[in-house]
């Protein structure tokens, strides 16, 4: 995906593959780590209408915040934007991310750099409970306990839950300086020893939560898994709503989630049947983690695989999915760290390149 022009400028094109925000969101954070400038042209392409959203122009703005970068093209519906970042500067930092625009995303763009900076601090206001991103229950359950393995660790807190559309979350990252990391597998799977069942409300009455987490417990019920339902009213400002998260663990360790996000006229029992049916086709599989976190352990993987994290070590996983998400995030990184990602079947492999 990636070429040099003749300035040295790495050259991404945001129309392959999945066609949307996460080509931006971890080319800022490589450029941030590595040093190297980068152009994104046709921004989003894929998403209908293309360009820079609100959330997406957060993104660039906290990145140059924290590199002091020069940007070119930092504005709303943007198609193509330019990134050339001075060195990253640790310390306490507070974006707005709009609305109910996704705080998950943003944080998952800016720790990276961050943790390899030094570390700091992130307050972060927005959505909390967004469609079309992780929720803070699945960042705070599933990704920073998989980040932790690679010596990365991002402590979080939520103060205000922000549910789609009205938002008004705040959330709160503690970013520590990196610690000694290890690239290794992550797979086979073991088996699965517990799955808990968070089913949360906000601004509406738990009964509701109550009703969405016992259906999806029951609904796994049968899977010869212990299942267990924790149910918490969450603290908001203006906005309502409701979500779930199925976590699987293996061996004392968060492996997998599943979310589901409650919608206005839609029944609380489908909420908690749409996370379950998820949880129930990855159990049936053999992937080492969920879909979504094949997808977002690439980068640590990349930067283990480079030497980043300590001795350059390779790693390698057994994906549930191979998704557009995935091998587009792949190509990002081989553009800028000195890494390949091979994908053989549904095995991914990142490993140091020959030579570098």
């Amino acid at each position: 995906m990636g070429l040099c022009d003749d300035g040295g400028v790495i050259v991404l094109d945001g129309s392959e593959g999945e066609g949307g925000g996460q080509v931006l969101r971890s080319a800022l954070s490589l450029s941030l780590i590595t040093g190297q400038p980068f152009r994104l042209e046709q921004v989003r392409a894929k998403r209908r209408p293309p360009g820079l959203k609100a959330q997406h122009l957060t993104c660039v703005q906290g990145a140059a915040k924290l590199g002091d970068a020069a940007v070119e093209g930092d504005a709303l519906g943007s198609h193509t934007v330019s990134f050339s970042p001075g060195p990253t500067k640790p310390g306490a930092y507070s974006f707005h991310v709009g609305t109910a625009g996704s705080t998950s995303l943003l944080l998952q763009c800016l720790a990276y750099p961050l943790a390899l900076a030094g570390g700091g601090a992130l307050t972060l206001t927005g959505g909390s409970h967004v469609i079309a991103s992780p929720s803070y229950d699945y960042v705070s359950r599933v990704w920073a306990p998989l980040l932790r393995r690679f010596g990365l660790d991002v402590r979080l807190k939520l103060e205000l839950a922000g549910f789609f559309p009205e938002g008004g979350g705040r959330l709160w990252a503690e970013v520590a300086a990196v610690g000694a990391g290890a690239g290794r597998a992550l797979d086979p799977r073991p088996p699965v020893d517990r799955l808990v069942v968070r089913s949360v409300a906000g601004g509406l009455p738990l009964e509701l939560a109550h009703r969405q987490g016992d259906i999806a417990r029951r609904a796994l019920g049968e899977l010869g898994v212990p299942v267990e339902l924790d149910v918490e009213s969450l603290p908001v400002a203006r906005s309502r709503g409701t979500a779930v998260l199925i976590t699987a663990e293996a061996r004392g360790q968060t492996v997998a989630g599943f979310s589901s996000l409650g919608e206005r006229r839609l029944p609380a029992e489908e909420v908690g049947r749409a996370a379950a049916r998820e949880a129930r086709a990855w159990l049936r599989g053999e992937g080492a983690l969920d879909e979504h976190a094949g997808d977002q352990v690439l980068l640590p993987m990349g930067l283990a695989a480079a030497g980043l994290l300590g001795p350059a070590r390779a790693s390698r996983f057994r994906a549930h999915v191979i998704s557009d998400h995935l091998t587009t995030h792949a190509r990002v990184l081989e553009a800028f760290l000195p890494i390949r990602v091979e994908i053989a079947g549904d095995e991914v492999g990142v490993t140091p390149r020959a030579g570098s």
